[in-house]
C-alpha cells in the first residue's frame, strides 16, 4: 500500500505514514492551499471493495463522511474533506499531534479514576454533539480517541458513522470493532446513539480496570458473548471506584438498551455529578483537610460566625423537611427581630407585593404567599447581610453581598423552569461562598488574593483567582466554600451547583439538571462580576458578548440575558431602597444599578462575536440614519477583527466575527461562508449566522465546472462582488441553481467571492427575504470588501 501511493493525492502532499490498520492507513500530509498539516486517512482498495465494516459502498462512505465534516466540537477531530482521487478514497482530518488513548493505556501508567472519568466527560461531550446532529459513530474505541497536547480527548474516525434511523428495513450488516460492539449492534440493528453509549461504558471500564472487557482472539466469540452475557466491571478495582461510579458504568453496559443511559449527555451528567465532589471538592483530600479545619477554627473565633452558621442550618433544615409547617419557618424567622424587619421590608417591594394583592405585614403571610423556597432564599441572603453590617470593612462586604445577590437574581430570571428557579437563585448566590467568607472573616487575605489577581504594577501578569487563593489561604476559594457548605448541611445538589464548571462553554444545549444549574450559576456570577468590575460605558458590549458565549448551552438568546440583567437590576434597586443601604457615589456597587446602554465605542474583543451597536430600535445610537448606523457597525467590526488577527486567533472565530458583523450591520436574514472542496471544483457552505444556518449552510454548493456557469459560478470565477436586488427578475431567475431555488431561496442576496491568486477559494453569501431590501452605499461596499479581504487574510495567516 505504502509503495503504491503517489506523493500527492489531489492537492495534498503526503509526508509520512502515521499508522496503518486492517482497513485504512493514516498519513501526515500538507495542504498547500491553506498551508497547514493535516491527517489523511486512505481506505485500502480491498476495503473499498468489501463494504462490510463501512455500512455501504465507497460512495455511501464518502457521503456520510461529508455529513460528519459539518460537525464542529472541541472534543471531535473535524473532517475537513472526503474524496476519491486516482482510485484512492480518503478523508482529510485536522492533524492532532498527540497519541491515541489506546497508546496511552498500553504505555501506562494507568490513569487515575478521576483522570479516566474526566477523559470520558470529554468523549461523551463529543458524542452528544454528534448525536444532536443525527450521527452515530458506530466504531468508538480507544484507538479512535486522540489525546491532544493539552490532554483533551478528541473523538476521531467517524468514517463509518451513520445517520440515525427508525425505519425498520430488516437487519443490517454488523458494523464496528467486536470488542466494543453493543448487543444490538452485534445483531445488526440500525444505528442508534445508545450503541455509542455502550462503547463509551466499555472504554471507561477498561480505563478503570486496566483490562480488556470483551476481548477474544476469535472476534466472533466477542460478538456472540456481548449478545448473551452481561459485561461487568471486575470486582478488584481501586478503592476510588466506589459503588456510585460502578453503578454509572454498569448502567452504560446494560445489555437491554431500555435499561442503559438514554443518551450520552445523561451519562455525562451522571459522571460529572460523581466527579465533582472527588475532583473539585479538594477539601476531602488529605492535604486540604488540615487547612480547612484551621480556617474553620479561625472563623469560629469570630463573634458572629457561630450565630451565622446556626441561623443558616436552622433555616435550611426547616425548608428541606417535609414534616415542618409554614408556622415553623415563620417562627424561626421571627426569633431574629432584625431579620424579620428586613424580610418584611423586602417582601413589600414591587417585586413581591403583587403576590398578596397589597401590603404584607406578617412573616406567616409572606411564607404562605411567596413559598418556602422564596422565603428561604430571602432569609439566607438577609442573614449574610445582617452579619456583616458592623464590620470595619463593611463597604467591601456590601459590594460583595450585592454582587452575589445580583448573580442570584440573574440566575432566577434566566431559569426557564419555574420549579427550579429558586434553586438556581440559591446555587448562584452561594457559587462564590468561599470568596465571600474570606472577605467577611479574613479581609487581609482577601486583599492579598486581589493583589495577585490584579497586580498594581503595570505590565505584570495576574494570577488566576483559584491559584491565588490556594497560595494565600492554602486552599482554593471553591474548596473553602464547599467545606463550609458541608458543615452547614446544605443539600448535595446545592453543593454541586457551587462547583464552577471548568473549560469552554459547551456548544450543545444542556438538559435540565445538575450540569445546567452549574453552568447557569457560572454564567450569572461571571456577568455579575463583569458588571461590578467594568466601567459602565463598556459593560453593554462585554456583557452581550458573554451572553452569546453562554446562549446556546443554556438554550437562551443573547437578548434574554439583557432582559434578565434589566429585571435583576430593578429587583436589586428595590431591595437596596427597602433595606436603606446607602451606597456612596463612588461605590462600585452603583454599577450594578445602572441600565445597560450601548456606547458609541462599544467594540469587539478577540473572542467576542457581538457587533458594536445593537440594531434594536430601543437602544440609542449616535448615528442618525440606518446607513450611518450600518457604517458604524461595519467600521468597528473591521477594526476589531484587525486587532484580533494581530493576536493568536482561531480561523473559525475570525470568520464568525466577520459573518456576525455583516449580519447585524445590514439586517440580512442569514450570512454563510462557503469554501472550496478537495478537488477545487465546488464551493460548499461551511458555517454561518442567522436563521436556520446549521441546516441550510451545507445546501449551498457552487459547481465551478458547469458550462455555461450558473449565476453563482460566474460571479466566483470572475471574482465580481455582486448584489442581486430582485432574484425574481427573468434574466436572474434563469441562471439560479437548483439548490438556491429550494430552502435557501431569497429575493435579494449579496455574493462576495474569496479569491486567492486569481482563483476562487470560497465566497461570503448574505441574503434577505424581500426584494430591494439591501441598499449599499460606496462606503458600506468598501467596508464589506475589507471584511472579505480580512477573511482571505485569515486563511493565509491561520497556520502562520
Amino acid at each position: 500500500m505504502v509503495d503504491s501511493l503517489p506523493p500527492e493525492l489531489g492537492r495534498f502532499c503526503l509526508i509520512k505514514p502515521l499508522g496503518e490498520g486492517a482497513q485504512a492507513s493514516v498519513w501526515l500530509a500538507h495542504d498547500p492551499l491553506l498551508d497547514r498539516e493535516v491527517a489523511v486517512k486512505l481506505l485500502k482498495p480491498q476495503s473499498a471493495d468489501d463494504t462490510e465494516g463501512h455500512g455501504g459502498s465507497v460512495d455511501q462512505w464518502l457521503h456520510e463522511a461529508r455529513a460528519v465534516s459539518r460537525l464542529t466540537h472541541p472534543n471531535i477531530v473535524p473532517v475537513f474533506e472526503a474524496d476519491t482521487q486516482a482510485g484512492h478514497s480518503y478523508l482529510v482530518f485536522e492533524y492532532v499531534s498527540g497519541g491515541t488513548l489506546s497508546q496511552r493505556l498500553r504505555s501506562g501508567p494507568r490513569p487515575s479514576t478521576a483522570e479516566a472519568v474526566t477523559w470520558m466527560l470529554g468523549i461523551l461531550d463529543g458524542l452528544a454533539a454528534a448525536h444532536a446532529a443525527g450521527l452515530v459513530h458506530r466504531d468508538l474505541k480507544p484507538s479512535n480517541i486522540l489525546l491532544d497536547a493539552q490532554g483533551r480527548p478528541r473523538v476521531m474516525d467517524f468514517g463509518i458513522a451513520a445517520r440515525m434511523s427508525t425505519d425498520a428495513q430488516g437487519p443490517l450488516r454488523i458494523v464496528g470493532t467486536p470488542s466494543y460492539l453493543s448487543p444490538e449492534a452485534a445483531r445488526g440493528a440500525a444505528p442508534h446513539p445508545q450503541m455509542d453509549v455502550f462503547a463509551a461504558a466499555v472504554i471507561l471500564a477498561e480505563m478503570l480496570s486496566g483490562r480488556r472487557l470483551n476481548h477474544d482472539v476469535d472476534p466472533w466469540r466477542s460478538v456472540r458473548r456481548v449478545q448473551t452475557t452481561d459485561l461487568t466491571l471486575p470486582p478488584d478495582l481501586d478503592a476510588s471506584v466506589d459503588d456510585a461510579l460502578r453503578a454509572i458504568v454498569q448502567r452504560g453496559l446494560a445489555r437491554d438498551a431500555a435499561e442503559r443511559w438514554p443518551s450520552a449527555a445523561q451519562m455525562r451528567e451522571a459522571l460529572a455529578a460523581w466527579l465533582r465532589p472527588v475532583a473539585d471538592t479538594t477539601m476531602d483530600a488529605p492535604q486540604d483537610a488540615p487547612v480547612l479545619d484551621f480556617l474553620l477554627r479561625r472563623m469560629r473565633h469570630k463573634s458572629d460566625f457561630p450565630a451565622l452558621s446556626d441561623a443558616i442550618v436552622r433555616i435550611q433544615r426547616l425548608t428541606q423537611s417535609e414534616s415542618e409547617s409554614l408556622a415553623s419557618l415563620s417562627n424561626e424567622i421571627l426569633k431574629d427581630v432584625a431579620l424579620t424587619q428586613k424580610l418584611l421590608r423586602v417582601v413589600n417591594t414591587v417585586q413581591y407585593r403583587h403576590a398578596g394583592g397589597g401590603g404584607i405585614s406578617t412573616v406567616s403571610r409572606a411564607v404562605a404567599l411567596i413559598g418556602f423556597a422564596g422565603i428561604r432564599n430571602l432569609a439566607l441572603s438577609l442573614v449574610l447581610l445582617e452579619r456583616m453590617e458592623n464590620k470595619s470593612h463593611a463597604r467591601r462586604l456590601r459590594e460583595e453581598y450585592l454582587r452575589s445577590l445580583m448573580a442570584a437574581a440573574l440566575a432566577r430570571e434566566l431559569c426557564p423552569n419555574p420549579r427550579e428557579a429558586e434553586e438556581a437563585f440559591l446555587g448562584a448566590m452561594f457559587h462564590h461562598l468561599g470568596r465571600s467568607l474570606t472577605e467577611f472573616y479574613f479581609p487581609e487575605e482577601a486583599e492579598a488574593v486581589r493583589r495577585l489577581v490584579s497586580p498594581a504594577e503595570a505590565g505584570q501578569p495576574g494570577v488566576p483567582e483559584e491559584a491565588a487563593s490556594v497560595h494565600v489561604l492554602g486552599m482554593s476559594y471553591e474548596a473553602l466554600g464547599l467545606g463550609v457548605a458541608r458543615q452547614w448541611g446544605l443539600p448535595e445538589a446545592l453543593q454541586r451547583s457551587m462547583c464552577r464548571p471548568a473549560g469552554e462553554v459547551p456548544q450543545r444545549a444542556l438538559e435540565e439538571g445538575a450540569e445546567r444549574q452549574r453552568w447557569l450559576a457560572r454564567a450569572s456570577n461571571d456577568m455579575a462580576d463583569l458588571l461590578l468590575e467594568t466601567p459602565p460605558e463598556q459593560a453593554h458590549a462585554r456583557l452581550h458578548a458573554m451572553a452569546q458565549r453562554h446562549a446556546r448551552a443554556l438554550g437562551l438568546t443573547a437578548e434574554a440575558f439583557e432582559d434578565a440583567v434589566d429585571s435583576a437590576r430593578r429587583q436589586l434597586t428595590q431591595i437596596i431602597e427597602a433595606l436603606e443601604l446607602n451606597l456612596p457615589r463612588d461605590s462600585r456597587a452603583q454599577r450594578l444599578l445602572l441600565p445597560l446602554t450601548p456606547a458609541p465605542d462599544d467594540s469587539l474583543t478577540v473572542h467576542e462575536l457581538t457587533p458594536t451597536l445593537a440594531l434594536d430600535r430601543t437602544h440609542a445610537s449616535t448615528a442618525s440614519t440606518p446607513a450611518e448606523r450600518a457604517t458604524e457597525l461595519l467600521a468597528a467590526g473591521v477594526q476589531d477583527i484587525t486587532d484580533a488577527m494581530v493576536e493568536n486567533f482561531q480561523l473559525n472565530a475570525v470568520l464568525r466575527m466577520i459573518l456576525e458583523t455583516i449580519y447585524r450591520s445590514l439586517g440580512f436574514r442569514r450570512v454563510i461562508v462557503a469554501l472550496r472542496d478537495a478537488r477545487g471544483q465546488t464551493l460548499i457552505g461551511r458555517l454561518g449566522v442567522g436563521r436556520d444556518v446549521e441546516r441550510l449552510a451545507p445546501l449551498l454548493r457552487v459547481d465551478l465546472t458547469l458550462q455555461p456557469p450558473d449565476l453563482f459560478g460566474a460571479v466566483c470565477l470572475k471574482g465580481a462582488d455582486t448584489l442581486i436586488q430582485d432574484a425574481r427578475a427573468p434574466n436572474i431567475a434563469a441562471r439560479l441553481p437548483a439548490w438556491f431555488k429550494g430552502d435557501l431561496q431569497a429575493q435579494s442576496f449579496l455574493v462576495l467571492p474569496l479569491m486567492v491568486k486569481g482563483a476562487p477559494l470560497g465566497l461570503i453569501y448574505a441574503d434577505h427575504a424581500q426584494a430591494h431590501a439591501v441598499a449599499l452605499a460606496d462606503k458600506e461596499l468598501s467596508l464589506l470588501r475589507t471584511l472579505r479581504n480580512q477573511a482571505v487574510m485569515a486563511f493565509r495567516q491561520s497556520t502562520g
